[in-house]
């Protein structure tokens, strides 16, 4: 899309401020400032892949993020290791889900990913079906030591551990 780009230490500001207002739309979230935000999300090549989509008036609108988790490939004589990104904080303000999501799949390809992972957590549902995600089958448990939590549904963890 138009005004996609790496994101940059200058962002820092803007994309902290998409980003804590969004997580406040779910019961589970953590509450990140700014050095936080610069901390988790900055792009570091092989870790952290993070891109925002500046509008015309020079204010970022829309952030993807991704990082990198290889896995070896035992007993391949091609193939040693598996490239995959897992998708970390998505915020779409000024596009859709769906469309912020498919320029991640690119951004992706063009890092030479192998694969691209998501959990069904926070509004993804929105987007795994249309852009083709494969259910896993595995279920993922968050264990929060000393809180008292309700049961929480997928879509209102607004939360993605590394």
């Amino acid at each position: 899309m138009p005004g996609m780009r790496k994101m940059e230490p200058k962002d820092v500001p803007q994309v902290a401020e998409l980003l804590t207002g969004y997580l406040k739309k779910f019961p589970l979230h953590p509450d990140f400032n700014q050095d936080e935000v610069a901390h988790w999300m900055l792009p570091r090549d092989g870790v952290m892949y993070s891109f925002v989509r500046e509008g015309d008036n020079g204010e970022v609108n829309d952030v993807c993020s991704f990082y990198q988790l290889p896995s070896s490939i035992l007993g391949n004589e091609k193939y040693s290791l598996l490239k995959a990104a897992y998708s970390y904080w998505n915020v779409a303000t000024s596009v859709s889900l769906v469309d912020l999501m498919t320029d991640a799949l690119i951004l992706a390809k063009q890092h030479d990913f192998d694969v691209f992972n998501a959990l069904n957590v926070m509004e993804n549902d929105k987007f795994l079906k249309d852009l083709k995600f494969g259910i896993g089958d595995g279920f993922l448990q968050y264990y929060l030591y000393n809180w008292k939590c309700p049961k929480i549904e997928p879509c209102g963890i607004g939360l993605v551990l590394l």
